[in-house]
Formats: structure tokens, sequence, C-alpha cells
């Protein structure tokens, strides 16, 4: 099972990390299989937090459009768009675009089955 640990990091920190991660992964000697996700401003991750229902939404339904998940959640599809590209441009999310009936519909995935949050760093 993939999961993703959350932080809030100073971008010093997040290299000093990923310097460690390298070191580790060149002499094989990962820990599990794991993303990490640091922010380095406090508005980002409380945009993370506050809207972490829409990942759980995306696990627990399934849905095959960002549409259908905007039904599901009864949230506006513009604002529930501008929420999934932060999503994806942060690899909390990935989107699966394919053709319906000659449109383009994606599709969100949510690919870790555990989420923690490291506020050791904040």
């Amino acid at each position: 099972m993939k999961k993703l640990i959350v932080s809030v990091k100073s971008s010093s920190e997040s290299l000093s990390d990923f310097k460690k991660a390298l070191k580790a992964a060149r002499k094989g000697k990962l820990r599990g299989e794991h993303f990490e996700l640091s922010f380095d401003n406090k508005k980002d991750f409380d945009r993370f937090v506050k809207n972490i229902g829409v990942l759980s939404a995306i696990l627990i339904h399934k849905p095959k459009s960002v549409y259908e998940l905007a039904k599901l959640i009864d949230m506006d599809i513009s604002n529930l768009n501008k929420l999934i590209l932060f999503f994806e441009t942060t690899g909390a999310i990935k989107i699966k675009t394919s053709m319906v009936s000659g449109r383009s519909v994606k599709t969100p995935i949510v690919e870790y089955g555990q989420i923690e949050f490291d506020l050791k760093a904040a």
C-alpha cells in the first residue's frame, strides 16, 4: 500500500531530505513505498488539509470524471477543477484522460491508501 507523507518544511530542509533519500536509494536501502509532499508555506498546506475530504471522496467513490465527483460532493465544478489542478500539481492525485462519446473526460485517481502528516517541522 502506497503512503503519502505530508509536511511543512523549508526548501533547504526538503533538499536535505532529498539528498538523504538519494544516498539511501543508491545503497539500496529505501524504506517502504511512499511519497513525500512538503509544503514550504502554510497557505498551501492549509489548503491541502482543508480539502482532504475531496481525496477521501475520490478514494471511496472512484468517480469516472471530475463532473461526477462534483455531483457526488455537491461542489461547484469550476472550484473543483481548480482544486483538482492543485492536487495534481502537488502529486496527491493523478488525472487519467480518456475519450468517451467523442468527449475528453478527466478521471481523478488517488494512488495512496494512507496519508500521514509529519508536523514536527511545522
